[in-house]
C-alpha cells in the first residue's frame, strides 16, 4: 500500500506552514506573518514513531481575498485536499471562530475523509478551556496545540492517522536523480515543472517573484526515477525588498547544495546577465553539474543560436563545458532533450579515473609541454590521483607547488578537459608538496618525469595523499 498522506489547510496565517515544518522536523516552509506567503503545495517526508506518512502544506484558502493569485492558491489546496488520506484543519485560538473558518469547515467534511482539528497557537496551557469552542465547527476530533513550541504535535498526528490502514510499505531509499531548476525571476522555471508533469504544479504567471517555496516533485521519465525541484528566482540584492524573497533566497542554495544537476534557465531574449553569472558561480562553488537551458526561444525572431551562444563562454569559464538547450517551456520544444544530457552529467560527477590513467595524462602533458624555470628550479610532477567523486577532485602530487604557475595549471585542466570531458561538472584540482628537507635536496634543474616516483614517495605517501 501506498504511504498515507496528511495535508494541512485552513484560512491565511493561521500558522499552516509552522506547523508543516514542525512535523517535517526542519524549517522547509516559509514561515512570516503577512498572508499569502505559501502559494504552492508543499511536500515532505516524516514519519510517526516508525511509520512513515506524507506531508502536505497549503496556502491559505480565502475566497474573497484580494491578495495575488489568489484562486491560484486556492486551486492548489483543493488539489492537496483531493489527494490526501488523512486533513488537518488548523484554526487560531487566539483569533477564535470566524466565517473564514465555518466555510473551510464545510469544504471538508463534504470530503468524507478523516478530518481532526488543530487549534494552534495554544501557547498557555491555562488556555485549553478555550479549545471547546471550536466544536461548533462540526469536526468530533480536535487536539490543541502550539506549533511554535512542538507542543502535542505527537497527539495531533496520532489523530490524523488513527484511521487510517497500519500495514504501510516502509520508506524506500530515495535514487532518484535530484534536478534543480534555477534561475531569476520570470524565466519560466514553474512553467517547465508544468510541462514535464502535464499538470498546474506550480503557479505560473508573468509577474516575477510568484513562486517562493523550493518544491520537490517526483517524476518518472522512461525508466528512470528523478526528483524535480523547483525553486524561487534569485533576486539582486538590490531588488530583495521584502523579507520572504531573502528567505526564497536561502532556500534556493539550499536546493543547489542537495541537488545532483542544476538547470541554469535564462530568458533568451535577454541573455546572460550579472545574476546568471553569480548564480553560476554558485553552481560551481558546490560542486554540481550544470546544464545551461534558454528558455522563450519561440519569441525570438532574427537572431540565430549562435549569435545567443557569443560571448557566454568567456563570461564565465565554467559554463564553457556546461550543454546548452535552446527550448520553450510553452510549446515543448527540445523539452525531450534534457533527461539525456541529465544523464550523462550526473554519470560524468560519478566518473572515477585510475591512477594509471592519469599518470599516462601527465606524462603526455609533460612531453608536450614542459613547466617553465622559476628562479633555477622546475616543477616536477611525481603522479595524479582522483580522490572525491561528486565534483570530482584530483590531487598532483609535486615537488614544490610554489613551482606551479597559474599558465601551466591551466593548461594542464584545459588538456585534461580535452581528453577526458567531464561534461557540465565543475572539476577540482589540488596540489600536493614534498615536505621541505626533500625539496631542498631536490635536483631542481633536472626534467621533470614520472618515472621517479616510485623510487621518491613511499605507499604510506600516496596512502596520505589518497585521505
Amino acid at each position: 500500500m501506498k504511504t498515507p498522506k496528511i495535508a494541512i489547510v485552513g484560512r491565511p496565517n493561521v500558522g499552516k506552514s509552522a506547523l508543516f515544518n514542525c512535523i517535517c522536523k526542519k524549517k522547509i516552509a516559509i514561515v512570516d506573518e503577512a498572508e499569502g506567503i505559501t502559494r504552492d503545495r508543499l511536500y515532505a517526508k516524516s514519519d510517526f514513531f516508525g511509520r512513515p506518512f506524507e506531508v502536505i502544506d497549503t496556502g491559505g484558502i480565502h475566497s474573497r481575498s484580494k491578495i495575488a493569485f489568489n484562486e491560484q492558491i486556492k486551486r492548489q489546496a483543493e488539489i492537496a485536499i483531493e489527494e490526501a488520506d488523512s486533513i488537518i484543519m488548523v484554526v487560531d485560538l487566539h483569533a477564535g471562530i470566524i466565517d473564514l473558518d465555518i466555510a473551510v469547515a464545510k469544504i471538508l467534511l463534504r470530503t468524507k475523509k478523516p478530518v481532526c482539528l488543530a487549534v494552534n497557537k495554544v501557547d498557555d496551557i491555562n488556555q485549553q478551556h478555550r479549545v471547546y469552542e471550536f466544536q461548533s465547527l462540526g469536526i468530533s476530533h480536535m487536539v490543541p496545540v502550539s506549533a511554535s513550541q512542538g507542543w502535542h504535535i505527537a497527539e495531533l498526528l496520532e489523530t490524523a492517522l488513527e484511521n487510517l490502514p497500519h500495514n504501510m510499505e516502509e520508506a524506500v531509499q530515495d535514487d532518484s536523480i535530484k534536478i534543480c531548476i534555477v534561475g531569476r525571476p520570470n524565466v519560466g522555471k514553474s512553467s517547465l515543472v508544468n510541462y514535464l508533469l502535464q499538470e498546474e504544479r506550480c503557479i505560473v504567471s508573468p509577474i516575477p517573484g510568484t513562486t517562493r517555496d523550493s518544491i520537490d516533485v517526483p517524476f518518472l521519465y522512461g525508466e528512470d526515477r528523478y526528483t524535480l525541484i523547483d525553486t524561487a528566482g534569485i533576486r539582486r540584492k538590490g531588488s530583495e525588498h521584502e523579507v520572504v524573497d531573502k528567505f526564497a533566497a536561502i532556500r534556493t542554495q539550499r536546493a543547489i547544495e542537495r541537488s545532483d544537476v542544476c538547470l541554469l534557465m535564462m530568458d533568451a531574449q535577454q541573455g546572460m546577465t550579472v545574476q546568471e553569472k553569480k548564480i553560476a558561480n554558485m553552481i560551481e562553488e558546490a560542486g554540481k553539474g550544470c546544464i545551461l537551458l534558454f528558455n522563450k526561444w519561440d519569441l525570438v525572431k532574427g537572431f540565430r543560436m549562435e549569435h545567443c551562444l557569443q560571448g557566454i563562454e568567456e563570461e564565465v569559464s565554467f559554463l564553457k563545458h556546461c550543454p546548452k538547450l535552446f527550448l520553450s517551456a510553452i510549446t515543448g520544444r527540445n523539452i525531450e532533450k534534457i533527461f539525456p544530457l541529465v544523464k550523462q552529467v550526473h554519470a560524468d560527477g560519478a566518473r572515477r579515473i585510475t591512477t594509471h590513467e592519469l599518470n599516462k595524462f601527465i606524462g603526455n602533458c609533460l612531453q608536450r609541454n614542459h613547466p617553465p624555470m622559476l628562479m633555477g628550479k622546475r616543477l616536477r610532477i611525481y603522479y595524479m590521483a582522483q580522490v572525491e567523486t561528486r565534483p570530482p577532485r584530483f590531487i598532483l602530487f609535486v615537488n614544490n607547488h610554489t613551482l606551479m604557475t597559474e599558465s601551466y595549471k591551466k593548461y594542464l585542466y584545459n588538456q585534461f578537459r580535452d581528453t577526458y570531458g567531464f561534461t557540465g561538472v565543475p572539476i577540482l584540482m589540488n596540489l600536493k608538496g614534498k615536505s621541505k628537507e626533500k625539496v631542498r635536496t631536490e635536483g631542481a634543474s633536472e626534467t621533470p618525469s614520472l618515472e621517479d616516483s616510485h623510487e621518491d614517495n613511499t605507499e604510506e605517501e600516496f596512502e596520505e595523499l589518497v585521505e
